[in-house]
């Protein structure tokens, strides 16, 4: 089995969707979180100088969604068939734009500007993101077809960090609420929910 050592700050950011599915998975690999002290060293030795960064047998990978559609394909988790593949991409791209307008709304500094920001995410774009995957999700709990994808992780990942700004998002979301709990009861990522370190974001 290749030995995969994966790097990062220590927090969930752009490495916790990478660090869930290798949970998914059941596959080892070595976690190194580094203090953001180190950054300025270790920079200049990455490939496009950021992290996350992955290690693979020697052959060191970047990009965030690069190296997490890498990890799900080493678990099984893009999907069956080329069709569920795509489906799943459309999926993730999707997450992803609304996951930029909550980055938007969590980094502004002027309070009144941050407070008119997260009133409109909350009144508009997230209620529209999750009735459209409401719809997207089938009633077993799945995104694609009947076993977990990383479609399912990604979104789970996601509203793990979009909760905690809105507690209440997924009330009246039954099918979404049945991917998370499908997610969290995969064993592989139950244990690392109980055992992952605890921090700020």
């Amino acid at each position: 089995m290749p030995s995969y050592k994966l790097t990062y700050f220590n927090v969930r950011g752009r490495a916790e969707l990478i660090r869930l599915l290798f949970a998914t998975g059941g596959i080892p690999y070595e976690d190194v979180r580094i203090g953001r002290d180190k950054w300025p060293e270790l920079k200049p030795k990455t490939p496009m100088g950021q992290i996350p960064i992955l290690e693979v047998d020697g052959q060191v990978y970047c990009q965030s969604m690069a190296i997490a559609r890498f990890v799900a394909r080493e678990a099984g988790l893009l999907g069956e068939s080329s069709s569920d593949q795509a489906r799943a991409d459309m999926l993730l791209d999707g997450g992803a734009e609304v996951g930029e307008l909550l980055k938007e709304v969590v980094l502004e500094k002027d309070a009144s500007k941050r407070a008119e920001k997260k009133k409109e995410f909350s009144e508009k774009s997230l209620p529209h993101f999750l009735t459209l995957y409401e719809g997207f999700a089938n009633d077993s709990g799945h995104f694609v077809g009947e076993s977990l994808t990383w479609a399912d992780i990604s979104f789970f990942n996601m509203m793990d960090f979009l909760t905690a700004e809105f507690p209440s998002a997924l009330e009246g979301y039954d099918k979404l609420n049945k991917i998370i709990e499908n997610v969290k009861s995969n064993p592989g990522i139950a244990k690392w929910l109980k055992e992952r370190p605890v921090t700020d974001h």
